[in-house]
């Protein structure tokens, strides 16, 4: 037949027959039962090896102090932007950096009870609620006064107001942004948000936080949930569970806010004529297992031996996430659009740090 005349591994000269049963099945076996299992484990792999070296530097004295996210990430993004990361590993590293992650994010559920999880209270849902409608309306003010594209501007805005650049790809669902302005808002948000993670445990003493309102800070301010942990945990368990309970609390805000987007970004369309379908707005699902799991924790007693090897265990998953994003982190894309973005990023991320600072302050 003619469709296998033209296949690309039969020799045209080769009468047809005879290649039929050479090229013919290895492809289906190919496509169905090895080429798509096997496609994440070169990126599995990767940040696999990325996360144990985290963990290994942290015996070298003097680097014992961070945490074997924090060193993955920075591991991460020097390979990524020194060597590259491979393109037969990216379905590997996507997948860490989201599957992996929500993973992880799940299984700190049971490091959490209730109690702890009331403890967050009405106040710190207000000022988790009031820093994100506060750095949303500032960056997209910002985005207009320095003439920003008004997607770039949204995107940016809904990655350092709600959860980085799982609130980037969720929010272009319905702004249909160029791909380059999503690279762009992701590489945006990661380098500063990961500034933060870096930044933040240094200041509790310094501005005189608890850990309750250090924790409650970090989760109403940093970017990214795995960068959120890496950075509050550096000042105690108390510390890290509070940022936790905060930042996934902000994080369910994700759905409402892209919802409105959509809403306006309609009605913009109808005001100029054009038809528009709206993209339905992804629901953070992980959430409701982080919070079940809370729910088993508050009535079942784990062994300690079973909490130590899940604490354990949940630390290299997030430390493979941000291994992850460090290798998506590209350097280069902060200066592709010149500096205006850039500046709009950067004072996003002062505005949300200082305006969440300040809640806190007023609050505790």
């Amino acid at each position: 037949m003619s469709v296998h005349v033209k296949h690309p591994s039969v020799d045209q000269a080769t009468p047809v027959r005879a290649p039929l049963r050479a090229v013919g099945r290895p492809p289906i076996a190919q496509a169905h039962g090895h080429h798509k299992p096997t496609s994440l484990v070169p990126g599995l792999v990767l940040t696999a090896a990325i996360a144990g070296a985290g963990f290994a530097l942290r015996q070298l004295p003097g680097v014992g102090v961070f945490s074997p996210m924090i060193l993955a990430i920075v591991i991460g993004i020097v390979f990524h932007n020194a060597v590259g990361t491979p393109a037969r590993a990216r379905a590997g590293v996507t997948f860490s950096l989201r599957k992996i992650l929500r993973l992880a994010i799940i299984l700190l559920g049971l490091q959490l009870t209730a109690q702890q999880v009331a403890e967050v209270g009405g106040t710190g849902i207000a000022v988790i609620a009031l820093t994100l409608v506060g750095t949303f309306v500032f960056t997209t003010w910002l985005g207009r006064l320095l003439g920003v594209d008004r997607k770039l501007t949204q995107l940016i805005a809904a990655g350092t107001s709600i959860c980085g650049a799982s609130a980037v790809i969720a929010t272009n669902t319905v702004t249909q942004a160029h791909d380059e302005d999503v690279a762009y808002a992701v590489a945006c948000v990661t380098v500063f948000g990961s500034i933060a993670m870096f930044v933040y445990p240094l200041l509790p003493a310094l501005l005189h936080l608890g850990p309750h309102a250090f924790g409650l800070w970090s989760g109403a301010s940093i970017h990214e949930i795995a960068q959120v942990v890496a950075a509050a945990f550096q000042d105690g368990k108390q510390a890290g569970d509070f940022a936790t309970i905060a930042k996934l609390s902000r994080v369910t805000m994700l759905a409402p806010t892209v919802v409105a987007l959509g809403l306006m970004a309609a009605r913009r369309a109808r005001q100029h004529g054009h038809a528009h379908t709206q993209a339905k707005p992804p629901m953070p699902w992980f959430v409701l297992g982080f919070i079940a799991l809370v729910g088993v924790n508050s009535v079942i007693t784990v062994p300690t031996g079973a909490k130590q090897v899940i604490v354990l265990l949940t630390t290299f998953l997030l430390s493979m996430a941000l291994a992850a994003m460090g290798l998506e982190t590209d350097l280069a894309k902060l200066k592709a659009k010149g500096i205006k973005p850039f500046i709009l990023g950067f004072s996003a991320f002062v505005f949300i740090a200082a305006f969440s600072l300040m809640l806190v302050k007023i609050t505790r």
